[in-house]
């Protein structure tokens, strides 16, 4: 059966998630390069969502990975966390690195929403929270990386019993082909896999 997207979609029960778009993950001063050339292909996309979604009356949330300058609560077990300890710039609180890419503006009713810990944005937040008190049963979730926290994202999501959809275009891995192959294989079994294009009518 196919699934009706304006109900799943629909705006009352909906939030727009971004996942790490900041100047330092994705961006000019990114210490991860390769995954920053294939996300500049998402960027214009995950900003006509945003677009989208406050036209909509759709909540916005970004959520961002911090480290504070000394390292004070950060993960160190797992080589992705020991490789940003040394990387340069470090999403310091504040920075222009932990900033949000300057393609995509941060509005007023935007929550932007920092964690020093974990891969998710559950982890460590009060997304979970703050998602119950405004009523969504809904997400779409944006941004990078597919390899780790986009699917680590979906996973916590749905294990929170969230639905979770994810716009293929608004997202980015690397390689790509390894990307395309988790959308496909992975994350299209767990969540509702589609195009900007198809939120964007649902919510037009």
């Amino acid at each position: 059966m196919p699934i009706d997207l304006k109900q799943l979609l629909a705006p009352g029960h909906t939030a727009l998630v971004t996942q790490e778009i900041q100047r330092g993950v994705i961006g000019d001063l990114s210490a991860l390069p390769e995954l920053a050339k294939e996300a500049g292909k998402a960027i214009p996309f995950i900003a006509k969502l945003v677009d989208a979604a406050r036209a909509a009356g759709v909540p916005v949330i970004h959520a961002t990975a911090e480290r504070r300058a000394d390292g004070f609560g950060a993960n160190t077990n797992a080589r992705l966390f020991q490789y940003m300890a040394k990387a340069e710039p470090k999403l310091i609180p504040g920075s222009d690195a932990a900033a949000i890419v300057p393609e995509i503006e941060v509005a007023d009713s935007d929550l932007v929403l920092p964690r020093l810990h974990g891969i998710s944005p559950f982890q460590g937040t009060e997304l979970d929270f703050i998602l119950r008190n405004l009523g969504v049963t809904t997400l779409v979730g944006v941004g990078v990386s597919v390899n780790v926290a986009i699917t680590n994202f979906a996973f916590d999501a749905v294990n929170a019993s969230y639905q979770m959809v994810i716009p293929r275009d608004a997202v980015a891995g690397t390689p790509p082909e390894y990307a395309e192959q988790v959308l496909q294989y992975t994350l299209r079994n767990i969540a509702t896999v589609v195009t900007s294009d198809d939120v964007i009518a649902a919510w037009s």
